[in-house]
């Protein structure tokens, strides 16, 4: 398991949690769950608004046609594509819509077309689908030098790319096994020094914490953070790489190359609602938004800590949302998991060691609130565990 840091916790800021007006607004505009949904890096709640748009273009598909009712759309997803490609330093000719960040990585790869056996560096708690799918493009996945936390271990990453480069970089922001945040900018600034292409799954960091960062591939999900529809993944690639890309077939006359990459085949009504999330993230303000989840996830660390024996994981300064919890000897994490939400109505994620067989060594239970939490809310976990 991993090491547990900060045992000494202090107290919750007499203040409370930063900006409790962005807090009440995200809930204000959502459906009121039945219990506490503390589970945001699995899937997050969308707002009325987000629903009624994939509805309602729902409906133009079942009233027009399909085809006819995305042709009608197209102007909103090139505004969503402007948007997304802004919170990446990108532009909207460098996205491509797909369904999943899984199918955005497989996107990639598939038209990367790189020789077999190419090496790829990444963490060695790499997430094991990523791992699967590098493996079954023919790439040689190897380790990344880290820290006793796992974080990238940036004097280790510039020896490998002076001494040893591989023919890409491949870095997951912020794993979905724990709220780590790995140093993205630097990693990316020494990527971009030695020449080696960086590549940045940002499924756990778009809408959580800053992914602008200079990476060359990025790619994504709606459910999570951004709190869109499921059913939508983006791939984002500079043009540099995606001149290198090969699509099955060429991209439409007069559209940029990545668009090739876009499935037909599309829950189009998906990509409108992410469209009217990615609005109401840019209302909330970006820099607010991560400044609440970092705070939201101190006071989880804060407050869930030594209560009934669990040990937090991550160092509870860390600036992200997501808390993972080490169990008491002989607690079972998926029963618990189980009794949290029939007993109390709390949804959380109990993740097992095959997610990052690289890192993990036991289950743990994973804390992930989004900007509507309370303090009352965690209070709550804190005594249903």
């Amino acid at each position: 398991m991993f090491p547990v840091t900060d045992p000494d916790h202090g107290a919750l800021p007499s203040g409370g949690l930063p900006s409790e007006d962005l807090g009440a607004a995200w809930r204000s505009v959502r459906p009121r769950p039945p219990g506490i949904h503390l589970d945001s890096a699995a899937s997050s709640r969308q707002s009325h608004r987000a629903l009624e748009a994939a509805a309602h273009h729902a409906r133009h598909e079942a009233e027009l046609g399909g085809y006819v009712a995305e042709a009608t759309a197209d102007h909103l997803l090139q505004q969503g594509r402007s948007v997304l490609g802004g919170l990446v330093g990108m532009a909207a000719a460098d996205v491509a819509f797909v369904e999943s960040a899984q199918a955005a990585l497989a996107a990639l790869l598939g038209g990367w077309r790189l020789p077999a056996g190419s090496r790829v560096a990444c963490l060695p708690g790499e997430y094991a689908p990523n791992v699967a799918q590098l493996r079954a493009a023919g790439l040689r996945p190897e380790p990344l030098p880290v820290d006793g936390l796992g974080r990238a271990d940036l004097d280790g990453v510039a020896r490998l790319l002076a001494t040893d480069p591989p023919r890409f970089v491949h870095l997951t922001h912020v794993g979905s096994h724990r709220g780590l945040l790995q140093p993205a900018r630097e990693v990316s600034d020494l990527c971009r020094a030695a020449g080696v292409p960086l590549v940045l799954d940002a499924a756990q960091s778009l809408g959580h914490v800053d992914v602008d960062l200079g990476a060359d591939v990025v790619y994504g999900t709606s459910r999570k953070w951004l709190a869109g529809p499921r059913g939508v993944g983006m791939l984002f690639a500079r043009p540099a790489i995606a001149a290198e890309l090969v699509p099955v077939l060429p991209e439409p006359e007069g559209e940029p190359p990545l668009r090739a990459f876009e499935s037909g085949e599309a829950h189009v009504a998906g990509r409108v609602g992410l469209v009217v999330a990615l609005g109401e993230h840019l209302a909330a303000g970006p820099d607010r938004v991560r400044a609440r989840l970092a705070a939201l996830g101190r006071a989880t660390r804060e407050l869930l800590d030594g209560v009934a024996g669990w040990r937090v994981v991550e160092p509870a300064a860390e600036p992200t949302a997501t808390t993972t919890l080490r169990p008491p000897e002989g607690t079972d994490v998926v029963e618990t998991r189980t009794r949290l939400l029939t007993e109390h109505g709390i949804v959380l994620s109990a993740i097992g060691p095959e997610r990052a067989p690289g890192e993990m060594t036991g289950p743990v239970l994973r804390v992930s609130p989004h900007l509507d939490a309370t303090l009352e809310d965690l209070e709550a976990l804190a005594a249903a565990l």
